[in-house]
């Protein structure tokens, strides 16, 4: 356990240069005295490592040091080939990089690990987008993901919801991969923002640069967009009867995370149907997912969605009533 510890201190020192005692001890989950003992054991074990004191000071190792020791076992080699993206690699211009990277790895890996790894490439595939949806279309996918890595200012022109298109000047901190679809996260006027890439019109990477703030989190930043987004997009409540049954069918329709969540707060009724409350985005929104299960779901309330489900209803009935009619204009009939 201390050895595999050991091996996380020198590696994090390698990847990520100085740091304090407290942070090696909040990456690691292990006290700050404990850091002390095992900085005192790498140095006895004849690694370079220097403190640096003062307010900026904390551990490093001597400038130029490099360990060839990669440590991996089975399961690590294996994962670092599960979590390979062919896809959005290409996307970024990277797919020769990461081939070669893939294979430079193989290369270092012994036998075993190698062999695990391969197997591992042979029988799993990660497919980004969701059923039914293929990914964005996004042109300037490349001057994004360059400005983002160089620090440079994008100008951009962006299509926003509608027909509404902006120009906007950015300081682009990171891009998120969500179902298929890249998002950039990017400053604007002081604010950091979202901006979906297969949106932008145009794109222009400028030489000018900037300084990303370092205690930026793309991932803790993303969460809570992802959790206020969600909050925003819910405005409203409706209240639906639904057929014993139609549970998976409706889970698909409307979602998964929504639908469990009101069935374990639903009360029984008789005949199986089960009543529910749920969120919606808006009475129109709900009225499509809704007619999509058709006599499965009952829409108890809102009364204006109550009263656009038996609209769409009549309209059907109106549509369906009759019989074809045929390219003359005539209804057709059978023989």
């Amino acid at each position: 356990m201390r050895a595999s510890r050991l091996l996380s201190l020198l590696l994090l020192l390698q990847t990520r240069g100085r740091m304090t005692a407290t942070e090696i001890a909040d990456e690691l989950e292990v006290s700050v005295r404990t850091v002390y003992r095992d900085v005192e054991a790498l140095s006895a074990a004849g690694v370079p490592v220097y403190a640096d004191r003062g307010p900026l000071g904390g551990y490093r190792l001597l400038d130029g040091y490099r360990t060839r020791l990669n440590g991996l076992t089975v399961e690590e080699a294996s994962s670092l080939f599960l979590a390979g993206l062919p896809g959005p690699a290409a996307e970024l211009g990277l797919a020769d990089f990461a081939a070669a990277a893939e294979l430079k790895l193989l290369a270092a890996l012994p036998p075993e690990p190698r062999s695990h790894a391969a197997r591992m490439r042979e029988r799993f595939h990660l497919d980004v987008p969701g059923w039914y949806r293929g990914a964005d279309e996004a042109p300037f996918l490349t001057e994004v993901a360059e400005a983002v890595w160089d620090e440079r200012v994008l100008r951009l022109r962006y299509r926003r919801w509608g027909p509404t298109e902006v120009e906007r000047l950015l300081h682009p901190y990171g891009l998120v991969l969500k179902g298929g679809s890249w998002y950039l996260a990017a400053a604007c006027s002081g604010t950091v923002r979202t901006y979906r890439v297969g949106r932008i019109i145009e794109a222009e990477v400028l030489s000018e640069r900037f300084e990303r703030p370092q205690d930026f989190d793309l991932a803790a930043f993303w969460r809570e967009f992802a959790a206020e987004f969600a909050s925003r997009m819910y405005t409203a409540e409706a209240v639906v009867r639904l057929a014993p049954g139609a549970e998976d069918l409706f889970r698909f329709t409307v979602g998964q995370d929504v639908v469990d969540k009101a069935l374990a707060d639903g009360s029984p009724e008789p005949g199986g149907w089960t009543r529910l409350t749920l969120p919606i985005e808006s009475v129109t929104h709900a009225r499509w997912l809704f007619l999509r299960m058709g006599v499965l779901v009952e829409v108890l309330e809102p009364a204006e969605l109550r009263a656009l489900m038996a609209e769409a209803v009549a309209d059907l009935s109106r549509l369906y009533g009759t019989a074809p009619e045929d390219e003359s204009g005539a209804a057709a009939h059978g023989s």
